[in-house]
């Protein structure tokens, strides 16, 4: 029987963001889960804070695996040349193949898309849909304000208590990389 190594989806942003910290990290998170031999599962995009963690990845000897939609191949500059390569037709249909083949998710600073698909994550633990590890890198408190909404819907009624257990955050890539340890 083959093994596979461990698979981390990583959503994060398509521009490196406003401080040199969020790009630091990126290029960390990419070193780190290739020394771990752990695989890079993203939205194969060749530009931002993703292009960041595929490249350092594939510098430092690990494996990748990108997923993308027909629409974004030009704006999101597919990187095809990936230890594997999805185009999808929808952005629906990425997201699912990008999470189907995880088995941790982290969450680096970015914009709306991120925080879409750290909610779909988030929601369908939520409804037991999966028990995968959700892991924030809050660089430079980065998430705080989205850490601080999270405990206003709970405060507030719309979730439980348990909703906060979900999510885990590391301040640095090297708790970040402790967290996955512990969880995988």
């Amino acid at each position: 029987m083959t093994t596979f190594p461990k698979s981390i989806c990583v959503y994060c942003g398509s521009r490196d963001g406003a401080q040199p910290a969020y790009a630091q990290a990126a290029d960390a998170t990419g070193q780190m889960l290739a020394a771990n031999g752990w695989r890079l599962v993203y939205g194969a995009g060749d530009v931002g804070l993703m292009g960041r963690v595929a490249n350092a990845v594939q510098a430092a000897g690990g494996q990748t695996f990108g997923v993308i939609p027909t629409h974004l191949m030009d704006w999101e500059v597919g990187k095809r040349d990936l230890d594997s390569f999805v185009i999808t037709e929808t952005m629906h249909e990425r997201k699912k193949v990008m999470f189907m083949n995880a088995d941790a998710v982290v969450v680096l600073p970015g914009g709306a898309g991120s925080l879409d698909e750290f909610f779909e994550a988030l929601t369908w633990r939520q409804l037991g849909l999966h028990c995968k590890p959700i892991l924030l890198l809050n660089i430079d408190g980065f998430w705080d304000p989205l850490l601080g909404l999270l405990n206003h819907v709970v405060d507030q009624g719309f979730a439980g208590n348990d909703i906060l257990t979900f999510v885990q955050t590391a301040d640095d890539v090297l708790a970040l990389e402790a967290a996955l340890r512990a969880a995988l």
